[in-house]
């Protein structure tokens, strides 16, 4: 079997409250992990995915399981184990703004290994994604989506890299050197780089830069690399081989929830990168990001980090 994109990573539970935790009295149930996000918006719109991840046997476990296949996602590589499943809390304040509250110390998740890789699904995959969140939930974590890019890097394929940096789940690994250094293993596998403006930027020592110098200096790094550069309501900037352009942003009416729609974002951009791959190749990422972000427009007026499939449109056409 073949697939479009395999990613590696970490699913939670999800609990939801429209109210702050302390007060909550009912809160909506559901499941979400960056990786695990962009899979779910590539499977939908019709790039055959596969995951690979550790789940805990938790009254969670299968739930989760079956949750995937019912989205078509391919799950052989996942393993179910002794343990616990990761949980977070998204609450509303009275300001407006999201809360976030995570219980994933010692998850199942965390405790994959290169052991749990099948390199036949990672060669047989079109793109493999990791990110930095799967690197820094674990010291083997981290070495797991090394070894994967390895992998994929031998077979020929397309490695795909979120640094998704979070300064709190790096804090327990030694803070952000170490961050830099998974970082410096990792990058000289990664064929596209998909960062976002500013959360990223500290990580990529390139605080304070706009973002046309930003990809100047990433792209004088590895000068083969893809960058696609997030930056929420100013759209994307993508560079290519020397070459540098400016995306806008979708219009939203309104937004609901943020959460996840970078996720989101990414599953459509590889989805369409990979369909508009006989195009050159500027006019592939310009058409791919500007299909992302209408997609990852529509995820914002919904809650949580996977709207429910009946609620969003996801036939983007470019």
């Amino acid at each position: 079997m073949t697939f479009e994109i395999c990613g590696i990573g970490e699913c939670m539970i999800e609990f939801c409250a429209l109210e702050p935790l302390g007060i909550a009295k009912t809160m909506q149930r559901s499941y979400g992990g960056d990786v695990l996000n962009a899979l779910v918006a590539a499977q939908r719109l019709g790039s055959k995915s596969a995951f690979i991840t550790r789940v805990g046997n938790d009254p969670f476990g299968l739930a989760l399981m079956h949750a995937w296949q019912a989205e078509g996602i391919n799950i052989d590589q996942v393993s179910l184990v002794d343990g616990q499943n990761g949980v977070y809390f998204i609450s509303l304040q009275e300001n407006g703004e999201r809360e976030f509250s995570y219980y994933r110390t010692n998850s199942a998740a965390s405790q994959i290994t290169p052991a749990d890789l099948k390199p036949k699904v990672i060669a047989s995959s079109s793109m493999l994604l990791i990110s930095g969140i799967t690197q820094a939930i674990s010291h083997s974590a981290q070495s797991t989506t090394l070894q994967a890019a390895r992998i994929a890097r031998e077979a020929g394929n397309t490695v795909v890299f979120d640094p998704n940096y979070r300064p709190k789940l790096w804090e327990a690994r030694g803070g952000i050197q170490v961050a830099r250094e998974a970082y410096q293993e990792l990058i000289p596998y990664v064929d596209l780089l998909l960062p976002s403006n500013p959360a990223d930027l500290d990580l990529l020592e390139q605080t304070n830069l706009v973002p046309r110098k930003v990809l100047e200096n990433l792209l004088k790094q590895h000068p083969n690399q893809i960058v696609a550069l997030k930056c929420g309501e100013d759209g994307v900037w993508i560079a290519s081989e020397g070459l540098i352009d400016h995306v806008g942003a979708a219009k939203v009416a309104t937004v609901i929830d943020s959460t996840g729609a970078g996720d989101a974002w990414n599953g459509a951009f590889l989805h369409h990168h990979l369909k508009n791959l006989k195009r050159p190749k500027l006019e592939n990422l310009r058409l791919s990001a500007q299909a992302a972000n209408i997609h990852a427009a529509a995820t914002l007026q919904h809650r949580g980090a996977i709207p429910p499939r009946s609620e969003v449109s996801y036939e983007t056409r470019w």
